[in-house]
């Protein structure tokens, strides 16, 4: 088939990759555009954009497909087969759904109904999910809404940090795709609606990420893991905010939540129901850190009475 594809980040270049190494050929790329970055502020290509010109694939980088008629007019002199879609960034308008004859097909990271829209991986790891998977799915006026191609299941580990998981999910996620494009080409694809009801995964901000040690200790752990790397969990220590990476539950001990206690093997943290062992921390101007690295750097006089807020 001919394909157009739309993505953009890099959990989208495994499926980009493994349909440019399929039996399809994708003729354009669709792509959001570049972005400033650093403290430079220089512009950089989307991942995706950077994998198709290495392929010498035409790439389109409009802002909005909304009322965009240049666009929508390019998009139907190409006459797609199909438009695969990963994590592409932007709205697609009503009357842009008819343009390929298969349709628009998204690659959604979760088993559809469970958790439509922008995080479907963090909120599987905040509610404490044993599995999840992939859905490719038809894409139809609604949120994540459209009749699911295929789907694949995928236990969640205990020690899964949202950025792990989802690059698992990239990797399997691109076979299925793949495998899905190959079923609309032969004719063997079957269609099956989705149930109304579902649960939803609302866009993950910075104030969300902020850690609240009142809670159970098995919260804490699985907040911290979903909000590995982004937005990075953190919290403050003395009115400065900190980042700190993925704990290790510890059992229960005389500690407060956000009480702190420095050895020289560990820095553990009380929370509401016990205490979790910090892996890493990123002190205020500094890199992640070796958090026993960081606790034996402190002078006696700052360790007593730490406390995370």
């Amino acid at each position: 088939m001919r394909l157009i594809f739309a993505g953009t980040p890099e959990p989208a270049v495994e499926s980009l990759r493994a349909l440019i190494d399929s039996r399809h050929e994708v003729v354009t790329v669709l792509t959001r555009p570049d972005a400033r970055k650093s403290r430079g502020r220089t512009l950089h290509p989307s991942p995706v954009k950077a994998l198709a010109e290495e392929h010498g694939i035409e790439v389109l980088t409009p802002e909005t497909l909304k009322a965009n008629d240049e666009i929508r007019q390019r998009l139907r002199d190409l006459a797609p087969d199909c438009i695969p879609v990963v994590a592409y960034g932007n709205l697609i308008p009503d009357d842009m759904l008819d343009i390929p004859t298969h349709g628009w097909v998204n690659l959604h990271f979760s088993v559809l109904p469970n958790w439509r829209g922008a995080a479907p991986v963090q909120h599987a790891i905040l509610a404490g999910d044993d599995t999840t998977g992939v859905s490719v799915f038809r894409i139809d006026s609604g949120l994540d809404t459209g009749d699911v191609i295929l789907s694949t299941n995928d236990p969640i580990a205990p020690e899964d940090t949202a950025g792990d998981l989802l690059e698992r999910l990239a990797r399997g996620g691109a076979n299925a795709l793949v495998e899905a494009m190959d079923m609309l080409e032969d004719g063997t694809a079957q269609l099956t609606k989705q149930p109304e009801e579902g649960t939803y995964a609302s866009k993950i901000t910075t104030d969300d990420a902020r850690i609240d040690w009142t809670q159970p200790v098995e919260v804490v752990d699985r907040a911290i893991r979903a909000f590995t790397p982004a937005p990075g969990a953190w919290t403050t220590l003395g009115g400065d905010r900190v980042k700190v990476g993925p704990v290790t539950p510890a059992g229960t001990s005389d500690l407060q939540p956000g009480d702190v206690t420095v050895t020289k093997k560990h820095v553990s943290v009380g929370t509401g129901t016990g205490d979790v062992i910090l892996g890493t921390i990123q002190p205020p101007g500094k890199k992640m850190m070796n958090a026993a690295d960081w606790g034996r750097g402190l002078s006696a006089d700052v360790v007593e009475g730490l406390k995370f807020q």
